[in-house]
């Protein structure tokens, strides 16, 4: 994964922070922290090769996860970034577990990570999802007049976050855009359904699941505790599955204290 394949937003000085979106969704997921994290780190926040404004590769997309965590591999080596922090949601949790594993950053946040689940709550996850994009799928004067309303911005955007109401129509917009045109969104949930974690980090990792997360639901959390018992576990009370939004000042507290970095 070259720099040139990958669109990104930069912000901040200090030791570098990457941060990655779950699937359907793009950099911007993390607007409601960036600010805050860029107080103390040179904060990077990427959109994922077919998701975002980033193109499908011209290689192709990577076929499983060992791929996709090569290619951040390669984006780190692209970008000269030796070792950088990593945080993650959904997706980008399980992709940040998995570089910590093989020790290719220095420690690991993971917001309600993908592969902590069965097979059924795999199938649950990516139908929510996929309706969800169908419904993207509107047009966009419907989308707009939809998001405009809080009641009909909470319904539709309910089964992601806890407190959608938090979230701007704008901000609901660009989230719809996003999952709407996701060209890798397809690919990545077929390479995703045998996934399951089951790394070792030595590095610090935190995993951080939200209470009220009718994505991946909370309970998914005490396996993450069998599996990682070496991790720092807590609970987000009150969020979803996209807890950026839901409590900002809570989750950049989270992945701050995993960095260890404060703001000077």
């Amino acid at each position: 994964m070259s720099a040139a394949e990958v669109v990104f937003e930069r912000r901040g000085a200090g030791p570098v922070l990457v941060l990655v979106h779950g699937i359907g969704h793009h950099w911007g997921a993390w607007l409601p922290v960036l600010d805050r994290l860029a107080e103390a780190h040179d904060v990077i926040a990427v959109d994922l090769p077919g998701f975002g404004r980033s193109p499908v590769p011209a290689g192709g997309l990577p076929a499983d996860m060992p791929g996709l965590v090569t290619g951040m591999i390669e984006l780190f080596a692209a970008l000269r970034l030796e070792r950088p922090h990593v945080a993650g949601n959904s997706l980008g949790g399980a992709i940040a577990l998995e570089l910590a594993a093989v020790g290719a950053v220095a420690s690991a946040t993971a917001l309600s990570p993908a592969g902590f689940c069965t097979a059924r709550e795999l199938r649950w996850a990516l139908t929510v999802l996929t309706l969800h994009r169908n419904a993207a799928r509107l047009p966009e004067p419907v989308l707009r007049h939809l998001f405009a309303a809080p009641a009909l911005r909470a319904l539709a955007m309910g089964m992601i976050m806890a407190r959608p109401g938090r979230l701007a129509p704008d901000a609901a917009l660009a989230d719809a855009r996003a999952l709407r045109t996701a060209r890798a969104f397809r690919a990545v949930a077929r390479a995703g359904r045998g996934y399951a974690f089951a790394g070792a980090p030595t590095v610090p990792v935190t995993v951080a699941w939200g209470t009220r997360d009718r994505i991946l639901p909370h309970r998914q959390a005490a396996l993450a505790r069998t599996r990682l018992p070496t991790a720092r576990h807590l609970d987000l009370p009150g969020c979803g599955h996209v807890p950026m939004h839901d409590d900002p000042e809570l989750v950049a507290s989270v992945i701050l204290d995993t960095t260890g970095v404060r703001p000077a």
